[in-house]
């Protein structure tokens, strides 16, 4: 094949298989057993999760930025646990005063201490005198400003707390946001959308509400325990080592249940993801459903999914319900043996009563911050849980990095070579090997052929979303690996067969590409792709707010909007994929005439079912198998009455059918 003819050399034609492209003419078919990232059952990205430490311990260390209001969170935290835990002490201490004033009045005045019942002797028992209630009431106001500045600490600490976690959750979604414009197209591809929405969405809002409501009671609880600890050793060595007994059994029981709940948590959350993600497809083609009466079908696999949630919702719910009751169990065991040898203490006087009544209040408190943790364990690992799904995310490969060095800027005339190009979606199913061809500038380049032969692959190839296997493709003499990709896009317009449009009015629909763009150059634009014709019969005229689905909008109307976008950028490069099939015949005409007065110093790469809609193309490329097995003009192409006349006689008798 000459070189002037535009093609090189085809190349030999790979073993088969249809091209998993861009959704936009050519959808992605599945490897064996079906495409991962389509339809209602589809599989799951990432199935392996990780264990509960590694999770946790990474999703703390995400607040590391925050370490001085960190530092301000525990100091405050300390001195509220330090005063919530003198206040018992103090409070046994009125308990005495009244004790003492209670068996003073039992006894008349100068009764000696000899006299007095052995379990109150030492005390402060003053026959005669009763309760010194001016003491108490000192004693108790003293508490009483105690348990406030406790209470006012504890309210600054948790102001703080909320600072740190919304800021944590804040730099999650902003990570997630980066890595999505960092990950390549196939990643896309591989993950049903419904999925990645709910990694998005549902599970950063549920890590953000496991931080907000574990983080303040898992550092005060701590902190509690501790304080609460050396007090009852203080109080009493034996009743603090009676009351020590529980821990190691609550620690016990604990892990073993979260092992068993914290799979069901995992399980949860994966489950939500696929019940979105057929929510989402179910709901994106509503319409399709209702044509073809798959109503009941649709149902049917929503019941099964909702069901397989509510069982593993209610497994986990279940299992890790099962602690709180069973620390209550550990902890009233603990406060009957308490209670029984610390009465036995009060009566030998080796305590008074004051501070048994306290160490019972240092046991619920110490008794409190373990039956806490218990119970926020099913939020903690139902956070630590979607943490990973998250982490999961974070962790998926990016898109090669962008060379560091910008290259020199080359004349700007949109010639595009492949130069012995191969590409494979699977590593034992071969799709483009040894291509080669010449596009010049100013071309209009046509390729057709059968769904899955390659076309939507080529241009993909051409935008960067994926890299290549071998060989090299170049715009203008500049090899676009070693472009920046923003630098390589940025001189290409790309028009798909599905048109998006952002809600907001159409002016700014136009100049999406080009925000910088001036009222004439819209104007401009739009007039060139007959989108002024239309918008003059719209209420609002280029005003008109389009809705996120664009429906106020017909389908052809939609992607003129789009076709004049991508001409407002003024590519040196243009690549229109089955971008008319949307119009009417009368439009189409239209259209092809716009483009034909812009094909100046642009060359243009049309992707193309409807083979009259390219009868002008200066080169026409059939492909089948990733292989360029036919090229020429038009007319040439038919009198060879090879592959090219196979599909137009086809589809013409078809429509004459």
């Amino acid at each position: 094949m000459s070189e002037t003819d535009g093609v090189t050399d085809a190349g030999a034609r790979p073993a088969g298989g249809k091209a998993k492209g861009f959704q936009a003419t050519e959808r992605i078919e599945a490897p064996q057993g079906g495409h991962p990232g389509r339809g209602p059952m589809a599989g799951m990205v990432g199935q392996k999760a990780m264990t509960f430490g590694p999770s946790a311990r990474r999703l703390v260390a995400r607040m590391r930025p925050e370490r001085a209001k960190a530092i301000v969170v525990v100091v405050l935290g300390v001195a509220s646990v330090a005063l919530m835990s003198v206040g018992p002490r103090i409070l046994g201490h009125a308990t005495d005063l009244v004790f003492d004033g209670f068996i003073g009045r039992q006894f008349p005045a100068g009764t000696p201490d000899s006299a007095l019942p052995e379990a109150v002797q030492g005390r402060d028992v003053v026959p005669g005198r009763g309760v010194d209630f001016s003491a108490v009431g000192d004693v108790l106001l003293t508490v009483l400003a105690i348990y406030a500045a406790a209470s006012l600490l504890a309210w600054l600490q948790g102001f703080v707390l909320n600072t740190v976690v919304q800021n944590t959750v804040r730099r999650m979604r902003q990570d997630v946001e980066d890595k999505i414009n960092r990950l390549p197209l196939g990643y896309f591809d591989q993950s049903p959308r419904g999925e990645l929405l709910s990694r998005v969405t549902n599970d950063i809002d549920n890590v953000s509400q496991t931080l907000q409501q574990t983080m303040s009671q898992l550092l005060t609880s701590v902190m509690t325990v501790l304080a609460v600890l050396g007090m009852m050793f203080w109080i009493s060595p034996l009743l603090a080592l009676i009351a020590l007994v529980s821990v190691p059994l609550s620690v016990i029981v604990t892990g073993q249940i979260m092992k068993r709940s914290q799979g069901q948590f995992v399980a949860q959350w994966r489950r939500t993801g696929a019940l979105n993600a057929q929510i989402e497809e179910a709901y994106s083609g509503h319409a399709l459903v209702k044509v073809f009466g798959r109503r009941a079908e649709i149902e049917q696999t929503f019941a099964e999914e909702n069901e397989e949630l509510a069982k593993v919702s209610f497994g986990a719910q279940f299992v890790s319900g099962l602690i709180m009751p069973t620390m209550m169990f550990i902890g009233n065991l603990n406060y009957v043996v308490i209670a029984v040898v610390g009465g036995l203490r009060v009566a030998n006087g080796s305590l008074s009563l004051g501070e048994v009544q306290a160490f019972i209040q240092y046991t619920r408190q110490f008794t409190q911050p373990l039956t806490t943790v218990a119970s926020m364990t099913n939020l903690l690992q139902s956070g630590v849980a979607s943490a990973e799904r998250v982490f999961e995310l974070l962790d998926a490969d990016e898109e090669p990095a962008d060379p560091v060095a910008r290259p020199a800027a080359a004349p700007r005339r949109g010639e595009v070579a492949f130069e012995r190009v191969s590409f494979r979606y699977d590593e034992d199913r071969p799709l483009i090997t040894d291509l080669s061809l010449v596009a010049r500038p100013g071309q209009t380049v046509a390729i057709v052929g059968p769904t899955g032969a390659g076309k939507t692959t080529l241009v993909n190839l051409v935008m960067r979303f994926y890299d290549l296997d071998a060989g090299r493709i170049t715009l203008d003499g500049v090899d676009i690996a070693g472009m920046p990709r923003s630098a390589l896009r940025g001189q290409i317009g790309m028009v798909l067969q599905d048109t998006w449009l952002f809600e907001g009015t159409i002016r700014d629909n136009i100049a999406y590409g080009r925000p910088d763009a001036t009222e004439e150059q819209i104007m401009a634009a739009a007039r060139a792709t007959f989108v002024d014709r239309f918008v003059h019969a719209l209420p609002d005229g280029y005003d008109t707010v389009i809705d996120e689905e664009g429906s106020n909008l017909s389908a052809g109307e939609r992607q003129l909007v789009t076709i004049a976008r991508a001409f407002l950028t003024d590519p040196a490069l243009l690549i229109l994929d089955e971008a008319t099939s949307s119009v009417d015949t009368r439009t189409e005409l239209l259209l092809q005439h716009a483009m034909a007065a812009l094909r100046t110093d642009r060359t243009s790469f049309v992707i193309a079912h409807r083979l009259s809609t390219i009868r002008d193309a200066d080169l026409i490329l059939v492909m089948e198998d990733g292989a360029i097995v036919e090229h020429g003009t038009h007319d040439d192409l038919l009198v060879a009455e090879g592959a090219y006349a196979r599909l137009y006689n086809a589809q013409f008798a078809a429509a004459v059918g």
